[in-house]
Formats: C-alpha cells, structure tokens, sequence
C-alpha cells in the first residue's frame, strides 16, 4: 500500500469516535447529490412540454382542429400550468436540498474542529512525554508550526474535504449512469475527453503533493528562525546583528517563496488544460447532440438537460484537482505531524513500577557511562555513592560532564551502560512521575512562566498530593511559600515590587534581572522540600554576598536531604561534605575541600586562582582586631 494511502487511512481513522454524526453527514451529502441529479431532468421536461408550440399533430380537445386559433390557446394554457409546476418543482427540490447543504455542512465542520481538538491534545501530550533528546533534536519553531499550521490543513481536509472527495466520485458515477441510460453513443463521445481529464488530474495530484510538502517543512524553518530572533532579541540588538539576522531570515523566506511559486506553477501549468478539456467537452455535445437534435433523434429538451449533466459531470471532474490539491496539503501535514506522535519515547515508562514511597535519598552511580549519541559518549564509568544527607558537589571544567552526570538522577536521560539507584532502585523502574517529585532540580537557565510570582513558585505543588505533611494540593500554604522565598533571598525583592507575590513576570520572566530570576527558581524547587536537590550552577547570576546569604539559608533546608552542588566559584564548594573533580566525562578527584587543596591536583591549582588570596586576607584581618 502506498505510504500515503497509509497516512490518510490513518488520519480519516480520527473520525472514528463520532461515528453517529459521521452517518448522518454522509448521509445529507447523499440527498443533496441525488436532489442535484434531479434538476436537469425538470429542465428537460420543461422545454420539452411547457415551452414547446402546439403543433399541428397536438392533441386538444374533441371538434378542435390542428392549428386553430382554440388549440393554440389551450396548448398556451397548458404550458403556463406546466411552468408553475416546473417553477413549484424546482423551489421545493431547491428547499429540500438546501436543508441537506447545511445538515452536510455544519456537520462537515463539526467533525473538522473535533478531528484538530483531537490531534492538538495527542501531539502536545506527544510533545509533553518526549525526553530531553527529543527537544535536544527538534527545534521549537519547527514544533510550532506543526502544531499550528499542518493541524490546520489536516483539519481542512478531513471535514469538509472528505465529504466533498466523497461526493465528488458519487456525483460522477450517478452522472455517467444518467447520460448512457439517456444516450449511449453521445455518453460515449462525451466522456472520452473527461476521462483524459481525469488522467491529468491524478498527475497533477502526483507533483503536487511533494512540492505541498517541501512548502510546508520551509514553514517549520521559517517559524524557528522567527521564534530565535524574537526570544532572543536582546542578544541580537547588543550585537547590532539586526542586518545580519534580516539577511538570514531573508534566504530563508526566499526558499519559501521559490517553493511556494512551484506549487503555483503546477497549478499554472495543469488548470488551463482541465478548463481547455472542460470547454471542449461542451462543444462536443453541442456539436453531435445539434446534429442528433436536427435529425429528430433527440428532443430539444433532453440536449438542455443532457448539457446539464455534462457540465455537471465537468464539475467533480475538474474539482479532483482542488480536492487534490487539499488531499495532498492534508497527507504532507499528516506526515509531518505523525512523525511527531511516532517519535520514540526513547524513556519508557516501566510496566509495573516500583513505589519509591518516602525516599532516603541515597544516590548511586554503578560504572554508568552515558552520550547524547551512544557513538559519542560524555561520561565514562562513573562510580559514585551519595548517602543521605550529605552534600556533594561537582567541579570541572565547561563540557567535562557535570550537567549530564546530574540529569541522570531525574532520569532526564538514561545511561547508555551502567545503573544510577535511588534508594536501591534502578531509576528506569521508577515511575518518572513520583521520582521527579522527589527531586529538585534549579538549572543554570532559570525559566519564569509568564504569569505571577506566586504561580510561578507555587508551579511544582500544583496538582501535588500532600506528603509529610508538604502543602501541595492548593491553596498552596503561604507559610511555606514564603519560606522558600526567603531561603532564596527572593522574598525582599518581591515585597518591594507594587503587587508583591502577585506581580506578573513578563515571557520567560524577562521583566526581572538574570539573579531575580535564578532566585525565584531557587525557591521553585525548594517549597516542594525534595529529598534530593541539585543545584546546576544556580548561584552563577547572584553576587558573592548575596550567594553566601543563600548558602546560610540553605543549611536548614538541606538537612535531612542529599544535595548535588555544581559551580565554578569554589566559594560554593568549600562546605561540601565531598567534592567531585571531572575531567571529560571521568572523575578524576574526590575528596573535601581541604583535602583536595593539600593533593595539589586541578582542584589545587583553580583554589590558587580563586580562594588562596582571599583567605589569607581574612585571617590577617582577624589577627589584628583579635588583640
């Protein structure tokens, strides 16, 4: 079966939970389909009968003569009678198909908006259950797009557009039947040039659809270009990039409009030889049934409806090409959107997971080695064991793996060998949901909501069952909220603001300073009280003063919890019960603070640069007030 056979079996399957009104719009469309096969035959019959002069072979009333002024008169009156039933015919078809139209159409749009409803809420759960490596790949532009755009012309097509390429064949076919039971051999003449036009409508179908498809994937570029520059728009104007940035997004949007001018060239190149056909068909009948007509082998009024019927055989015929046209618009966006939905969940769910219940917090790494791609691995071997209740923290260099190392505990990723253990369970046999509940984790790019303070601090206990005794299901408690606030050293800059906890945060929180906003995530993580915290360079926008008020304020809350500290100032490592040194993706130190200072290794040489001088000065300072 060709793929995309596949892909539009698959798409039309999205109509299957509404059956009952699927029936009930077929089913309109029907009757408006056999209501229009009527109306030329009441055409016909009104030429033949009402609209044709008494002859002198009519038939009148007994004594009247052919001809005579009598007949005449009563061939007048009998035509006018025949009109105004013709006319009554005509209306009452019009009204009843009209009333089919809307049953068909309200419905088709119905099914349309249900069908997008339905693959908005599977891609964005699709989207929402992918792991890191799936964003780590797809830009966010591009995901975008899709779910705007290509939902759109899904949506376009399998409502509306799937009725009409439904009725599209059933008008044909009752067409055909009518004019071969009417006429044979003028059937026969008549569809020769309509089945060429059919011929050149499947081709067109065929060169369009990949060139729909390339238009579209130029969107997915275009709006990830777009999303860059406007996310990062303050990068670009303290760079003075704007020329630099136009000019990308000009190439850019010069390869759409080159894709797009050749899906208007195929419509130029295949439109004006279907109405060419359409045109020559018409003349054809015109031509053999005047001669047929002149013959006495057909009836004026059967060559009016048998036109009809041709034009009206033209029309589904040159419409293939729009319905076409929309088919392939919706298989292209289709593709795109099910290679979304079937992305690997490279982090499967286990089947039946292990309850973590109220976690120790001790942490385990067991010969783990990990890479975004298993080709190119970034950790290597690593074994480390965290009890509860201590503090550890990760030093090295940029890009020597301490980030990684951490993201595996929140099973962010998955190890490509080896185990990392929480409470002596494989993380991958954990529910990823009770495991991140657990786990605090303040990255170095602190991400705000755009919505209040209050909100985005509260975000983790929304929807959180209450445990120890930890607010969760809201409201959340103020108390707690305020505690963590404090701990942060967020909780006098809020104050000071004019709406205090409830001051709404501009996108990405683009209304507070980079420390602001690292502070808030500080506090995001800690009003959860996970057992296990990672602090990935959390402190780095903060100053040093304000750094070790934070660092004070976190001994309470890190008592009783297993903690992972990444930084690059060792101010923020001093008090670690163990310090870790990587050097790429390989632990090459551990020891304590003072420890790793006497071994004279990397540790050694960065204490030098940073701490030495410092140290000394304050125990001079202290000897001289000492006295």
């Amino acid at each position: 079966m060709p793929e995309w056979l596949i892909i539009l079996r698959r798409l039309v399957g999205y109509l299957a939970p509404y059956r009952a009104r699927v029936v009930v719009a077929y089913g309109a469309m029907t009757m408006v389909t056999l209501l229009t096969l009527i109306v030329p035959s009441v055409i016909a019959w009104v030429v033949d009968l009402a609209l044709s002069p008494a002859s002198d072979g009519a038939i009148g009333p007994p004594g009247w003569m052919p001809g005579s002024a009598q007949l005449q008169a009563w061939a007048s009156d009998q035509g006018l009678t025949l009109l105004i039933w013709a006319a009554g015919a005509l209306l009452l078809l019009a009204a009843l198909r009209g009333l089919f139209s809307f049953g068909q159409l309200f419905l088709g749009v119905w099914l349309s908006q249900q069908v997008a409803y339905d693959l908005r809420n599977q891609y964005f759960d699709a989207v929402e259950h992918q792991s890191f490596n799936f964003h780590d790949r797809n830009q966010t532009g591009d995901l975008m797009a899709r779910a705007v755009g290509d939902i759109s012309k899904a949506q376009a097509f399998v409502g509306e557009g799937l009725l009409e390429a439904i009725n599209t064949p059933l008008l044909f076919i009752g067409t055909v039947a009518i004019l071969f039971s009417i006429e044979p051999s003028l059937a026969a003449v008549t569809t020769l040039p309509l089945l060429v036009l059919l011929f050149v409508t499947m081709r067109f179908g065929r060169i369009i659809e990949p060139r729909f498809k390339a238009v579209q994937d130029q969107e997915g570029v275009i709006s990830t270009r777009a999303q860059e520059n406007f996310t990062g728009a303050r990068v670009v104007k303290a760079f003075a990039r704007e020329p630099h940035e136009i000019e990308r997004f000009d190439t850019e949007n010069d390869i759409f409009l080159e894709r797009r001018i050749k899906v208007i060239a195929g419509f130029a190149e295949f439109f004006p030889t279907m109405t060419a056909i359409v045109t020559a068909t018409i003349g054809i009948v015109l031509w053999v049934g005047g001669g047929m007509v002149l013959s006495s082998e057909m009836s004026v009024g059967t060559l009016v409806g048998f036109t009809f019927w041709v034009l009206m055989l033209a029309q589904p015929t040159q419409n293939l090409g729009f319905l076409v046209n929309r088919g392939a618009e919706a298989i292209a966006a289709a593709r795109r959107l099910f290679e979304v939905l079937d992305a690997p969940r490279l982090l499967v769910p286990p089947a039946q997971p292990v309850p973590l219940g109220t976690p120790e917090g001790r942490v385990q790494f067991e010969n783990v080695s990990f890479g975004y791609d298993p080709q190119r691995p970034v950790l290597h071997d690593i074994d480390l064991d965290v009890g509860p209740d201590r503090i550890v923290a990760l030093f090295g260099a940029t890009g020597s793996g301490k980030t990684s190392l951490v993201s595996l505990v929140s099973r962010f990723y998955d190890a490509t060998s080896g185990r990392v253990l929480v409470d002596g369970h494989d993380v991958r046999d954990l529910s990823l949901t009770e495991l991140r509940r657990h786990v605090g984790f303040v990255r170095q790019d602190a991400f705000l909501f755009s919505s209040t303070i209050r909100e985005n601090i509260a975000y983790g206990l929304q929807g959180r069952p209450r445990v120890d005794g930890d607010a969760g299901e809201e409201p959340v408690e103020e108390d707690l909220l305020v505690a963590a606030a404090k701990a942060a050293q967020a909780h006098d800059f809020i104050t000071a603001l004019p709406a205090g906890y409830d001051t709404l945060v501009g996108e990405r929180g683009v209304t507070l300073s980079g420390g602001q906003r690292q502070r808030l995530a500080l506090a995001r993580a800690l009003v959860t009280r996970p057992r296990i915290l990672v602090l990935d360079d959390a402190l780095n926008a903060v100053d040093t003063e304000t750094e070790a008020r934070i660092q004070r304020a976190l001994t309470a809350w890190m008592r009783g919890r297993t903690t992972f500290v990444i930084a690059q100032r060792l101010l923020s490592l001093k008090h670690a019960d163990q310090v870790i040194v990587l050097d790429d993706g390989r632990i090459v130190e551990r020891g304590s603070h003072e420890e790793l200072v006497r071994a004279g290794g990397r540790y050694q040489r960065v204490y030098e640069l940073q701490l030495r001088e410092q140290e000394e000065a304050a125990g001079l300072a202290a000897s001289e007030v000492a006295p």
